[in-house]
């Protein structure tokens, strides 16, 4: 019998270490890891999931970028990977996020505005033009319309020779906190929800490195909830998708093991980082103790974290810089496996070049000149920290009694009641209205917006505009593809995904690759789907 000491010294001797001298400024040696059992990399994963926190491998700086053109955002992703991005991420523009394409009437002034806008496979071919895709983990936010995207992308990674086994990376595919939340849906939840199952089974089996849902609790943040509540509804979220999945009759120590997620990183630091440990914790136990799973990758919380974007002020939005930095260390130091931090500027506009490199340098600073990154869970053992993460999870796991109860004995079921009784919507309006009236009442104290405004009238910086001619340029290239296409070939195989959708027993994907490969839109592949599935449409909550 061992004890976890030798056990984790065990695992640490294993582990390639970056080659850096892991010592202070002062030349004073540091050890790995302080403190007592368990041990990062150790059950419940508290500590982080890994023996050697950052010592063998930082986290992945990934950049979210999309904006105008593919051919656009192309350029500005090998700008981040030229400046030192180790990962993609990529944001469509509001018509591709609902399922619609360019030249759509709900499309008009909104193409390329907040996003890339992708309507074809062609698009996505200009997307990732020249870049390798077998190199690089590219991250797609990406919900309603998200099986359709994903196909894209290993369709193009297929016309340059890249294997589906190859891909790496993470598609957001988080329909339930659309619902609660975001609000960019197409179909109901229960049909959303085999779209969602359907994806994890076919990755399963065919993109062993990617994973199928990022479960996201970084809207339900940026929406106006709590840290507390951010934590519990992304959790309770993600045992409903592990309940589907095993309703389905898949293997949670394989699907398990590949889940991740996606939290926000807010300007209250020592609540953050209690909240990402208690995640860890949270997600083992539950895995384990209810689920079943008995593979220790499956009990794994993995995250990408994302610094507060609705935290950054359009007053003095240099400043913002300085908000960024806190968040994005509070991310570090809670273990996130990747982060992107935003750019000052974004209350403003979409990025500047400028901007986001200014941002990625942040992630910089924190990896190679503060030290962070020499100690696993360097904050582990503080009576703060320790006692935050404790009353992180004890909030979640009342959230989670409450869901389980109403769902009788199932989350999955408690999830959907709370979507149709405005349970989450309601939670999440009331702490966004606290906090607006603290802010109003002066009782929180937010630098440039109710205390030090000297520096407000300063001249705003330079911002990045999408011009019109962008939108006008995009309808005209989806015209000539949809010209040159085969439109038999087109309405072959839309009418397949509308029948597959019709069979539970038939998984969505292959039909949907079909439908990609002969140039079908986002918009008539969403459709084909529609004809089955109908759309939603939220109840008015008083």
């Amino acid at each position: 019998m061992t004890t976890p000491q030798q056990d984790w010294e065990e695992a640490y001797q294993n582990l390639p270490l970056r080659q850096e001298d892991f010592e202070t400024m002062s030349g004073v040696p540091v050890d790995p890891v302080y403190g007592e059992a368990p041990f990062p990399g150790q059950f419940p994963y508290t500590r982080g999931l890994h023996a050697g926190g950052y010592r063998s491998r930082l986290w992945t700086m990934r950049m979210f970028a999309g904006f105008g053109t593919a051919q656009d955002t192309n350029q500005r992703f090998k700008e981040l990977l030229a400046h030192g991005g180790t990962g993609l991420s990529t944001a469509f523009d509001m018509p591709t996020l609902m399922g619609r394409d360019s030249d759509s009437s709900w499309a008009l002034g909104e193409v390329g505005r907040a996003g890339v806008a992708i309507d074809t496979l062609a698009d996505m071919e200009d997307l990732f033009a020249d870049i390798d895709l077998s190199e690089v983990s590219t991250s797609m936010t990406i919900n309603g319309p998200a099986a359709i995207l994903l196909a894209m992308y290993i369709v193009v990674a297929e016309k340059n020779g890249v294997a589906s086994n190859q891909l790496a990376g993470t598609i957001q595919n988080d329909i339930l906190k659309e619902y609660q939340a975001q609000k960019e849906y197409i179909y109901p939840p229960r049909p959303s929800m085999r779209i969602v199952t359907d994806m994890v089974n076919y990755t399963t089996q065919h993109l062993p490195r990617w994973h199928p849902v990022s479960i996201s609790g970084y809207h339900i943040r940026e929406a106006g909830s709590t840290a507390a509540q951010e934590l519990a509804f992304t959790l309770a979220n993600g045992f409903a998708y592990v309940e589907a999945a095993l309703a389905q009759g898949q293997d949670i120590n394989e699907f398990g093991r590949r889940l991740s997620f996606f939290f926000n990183s807010h300007i209250d630091f020592f609540e953050e980082v209690g909240k990402l440990r208690a995640a860890r914790r949270i997600w083992a136990r539950w895995m384990q103790d209810r689920y079943g799973a008995t593979d220790q990758r499956a009990m794994m919380c993995r995250f990408h974290t994302q610094t507060a974007g609705v935290s950054l002020t359009a007053n003095q939005p240099e400043i913002n810089i300085a908000r960024v930095a806190l968040q994005a260390l509070a991310g570090v130091l809670g273990g996130t496996q990747s982060l992107h931090t935003d750019s000052f500027d974004e209350a403003l506009a979409l990025p500047t070049e400028k901007a986001a490199r200014i941002a990625l340098r942040t992630q910089q600073i924190i990896a190679h000149e503060t030290g962070a990154a020499n100690v696993a869970d360097p904050l582990g053992g503080s009576p703060y920290v320790e006692w935050m993460t404790d009353e992180m999870e004890r909030q979640a796991e009342e959230i989670f009694t409450y869901l389980d109860d109403l769902g009788n004995g199932s989350i999955l079921e408690g999830v959907y009641a709370g979507i149709e009784n405005g349970y989450f919507v309601g939670q999440i309006a009331d702490s966004a209205y606290r906090f607006e009236r603290e802010v109003n009442a002066g009782r929180r104290t937010i630098v440039g917006v109710n205390a030090f405004t000297e520096g407000n009238q300063d001249d705003n910086p330079h911002l990045m505009r999408i011009e019109e001619e962008t939108e006008t340029a995009q309808r005209q290239r989806l015209t000539n593809i949809k010209t040159r296409r085969n439109a038999q070939q087109v309405n072959e195989a839309l009418q397949k995904v509308t029948d597959t959708a019709a069979d539970p027993a038939c998984n969505l994907m292959p039909s949907i690759l079909d439908a990609v490969r002969v140039y079908a839109t986002v918009e008539e592949i969403s459709q084909a789907m529609e004809k089955e599935f109908g759309t939603y449409v939220e109840q008015a909550i008083v």
